[in-house]
């Protein structure tokens, strides 16, 4: 059985449980470990892919395709493990895994309640997400106190009960508050958390206690005192200005080695955290700093686009360059006009649903295209890069997708069933696609054209990119379109699918229809984030980066 570490929150939600487990994964990964890391959510979605990113945030595709929670991003970014749905698990898959055995028969008649059913149910989920590697972290999402986590707790309570302290422990994330008016830290919500968590039966081994200052000493005596917890294992989680400085924080306080301790794991007696120094250094001492616009339809909820700013960071992370972010909503270019994106270095059109504010992409990707900006359209922003194009350099008055006006004289995007042919290939994957009703999502090839910008960036002939959308390219439109000067930079494998479009007499306009932004981590950047970082320097610096490379 792989040792298993539950991560728990208290007091107050949006305490930086994804980051504190991505963090501890991060470490324990630089002393040699396999690390899997999950999520448990509460809520009765089967998956957040219905959710509204105003509510949720992002909906993060994993390599399988499946829509998770945005802190399987946080884990990926901070540990080389591509997860899979196994490893995102809600309260709605539990159930409809449970409901759908009863209907089988499975239980044999008996009546199927929370416990055993449900509790079993997640228990096996969480044995068969961590099966194969050397140490699981489980984040339950939530917090202690609230009722739709009782089934996730009361399993994991199990889980301990069951396999010992050498197997299975419990770190909680708690809140220690500073009381400006009283000039004092005051450790009684963390007291109450952790008698919360106590009255079902679980004991944390660590605390990590969020703070906007580091814990004194003394402070850390009294939780401990009150909490049953080791003084050492009282660990101060204060705020930081920068993520990627969390692992080596937490390690500074021995947060591994009291977990090395505590599972009596075999692992390499230090942990190299080279390249997390490496990336911090990088971010506090750039060389060179640009403005990017990214204009989207959820900018006003900064988790909405959470993969999109850490990999935008990424990009310039490579180059020692600061990325500052301007925020603007799509909606707000249709009534504001586009004088907004005056004295930006570049411009990022992001994914998006629906027809609120889609004019605004497709004026911001003229605007891009017209005045030389250097512009990374992603799905819907490829989509409104096409549309632009198609308007207003191939004169096809009224081009649009038909996700917007199905009425479109010129629907240059839409789903495969609307610009099919008759028999052959098209047909077959027309039935594949299931009339078109269905996400295409997931990990899938594509085929670069020679000679382009993307296959310049990515330096191979054939690459895989992650997938979220429904509607395409209309192939139909394709040759019209490159004749007018559009470039088709890539294809799906059987060529049947625009991947990526570029702008050849342009300084730097690429789009992608896959979502480049899930496979960035701030060791590796992204060929196409750090690609467009470098069009923004050279924007700024007016071709003089250009200049100096080819000299």
């Amino acid at each position: 059985m792989t040792p298993l570490i539950f991560v728990t929150g208290g007091v107050v939600s949006s305490l930086g449980k994804g980051i504190a487990s991505a963090s501890l994964a991060a470490i324990l990964e630089a002393r040699g470990m396999r690390v899997a890391m999950m999520k448990l959510d509460p809520y009765i979605n089967v998956d957040p892919g219905t959710m509204s990113p105003f509510q949720h945030g992002e909906v993060y595709v994993t390599d399988d395709g499946a829509e998770t929670d945005l802190d399987l991003g946080h884990y990926e970014r901070f540990v080389r493990v591509h997860l899979t749905r196994k490893h995102s698990i809600t309260t709605g898959r539990i159930y409809e895994n449970v409901i759908r055995r009863e209907r089988r028969g499975d239980y044999l008649g008996a009546t199927v309640q929370v416990i055993p059913h449900i509790t079993d149910e997640i228990k096996r989920c969480i044995d068969e997400a961590t099966e194969g590697f050397d140490i699981g972290l489980v984040e339950i999402g939530g917090t202690v106190g609230d009722i739709e986590s009782l089934p996730f707790l009361e399993a994991i309570r199990q889980i301990r009960t069951e396999r010992g302290q050498h197997k299975a422990i419990f770190m909680h994330l708690t809140l220690v508050p500073w009381i400006a008016a009283a000039g004092e830290l005051k450790t009684k919500p963390t007291q109450h958390s952790v008698k919360e968590l106590r009255s079902i039966g679980i004991q944390p081994d660590v605390l990590l206690c969020r703070s906007e200052q580091r814990l004194p000493d003394s402070e850390r005596r009294k939780i401990a005192l009150f909490t049953n917890v080791p003084e050492k294992a009282v660990i101060s989680a204060v705020d930081l200005d920068n993520i990627y400085k969390i692992p080596l924080w937490l390690h500074e306080q021995q947060l591994d080695q009291i977990v090395v301790d505590l599972l009596h794991l075999k692992v390499s007696p230090t942990a190299d955290l080279s390249e997390w120094k490496a990336v911090v250094d990088a971010m506090e001492h750039p060389v060179d700093e640009v403005t990017v616009a990214v204009v989207g339809k959820y900018v006003d909820h900064a988790d909405a686009y959470k993969s999109i700013a850490e990999a935008l960071k990424h990009g310039g992370l490579r180059q020692r360059t600061r990325v500052k972010l301007k925020w603007l909503e799509s909606e707000q270019i249709e009534r504001d006009g586009l004088a907004l994106l005056k004295d930006v270095h570049g411009i990022l059109v992001p994914g998006g649903f629906g027809d609120r504010g889609f004019e605004g992409k497709v004026s911001t990707a003229r605007y891009a295209r017209e005045h030389n900006v250097p512009y990374f359209g992603i799905c819907y922003g490829m989509q409104a890069a096409v549309v632009d194009f198609a308007r207003n350099v191939a004169g096809l008055a009224g081009a649009n997708s038909t996700e917007n006006d199905k009425q479109s004289p010129h629907p240059v995007i839409g789903l495969i069933t609307e610009w099919r042919t008759s028999g052959g290939e098209m047909e077959r994957r027309n039935e594949e696609s299931d009339l078109g009703g269905t996400m295409r999502l997931g990990l899938q090839e594509c085929r670069i054209k020679p000679g382009t910008k993307a296959r310049a960036m990515y330096g191979k002939d054939v690459i895989a990119e992650r997938h979220r959308h429904r509607y395409e390219f209309n192939n139909r439109y394709r040759t019209q379109l490159e004749d007018a000067g559009l470039v088709v930079s890539a294809k799906s494998m059987d060529d049947l699918l625009v991947e990526m479009v570029e702008l050849p007499e342009h300084p730097w306009f690429v789009a992608c229809q896959a979502h480049p932004e899930f496979l960035s981590t701030p060791r590796d950047g992204h060929p196409l984030f750090i690609g467009f970082i470098r069009a923004a320097r050279e924007q700024k610096a007016g071709g003089k980066l250009l200049k100096e490379a080819s000299a």
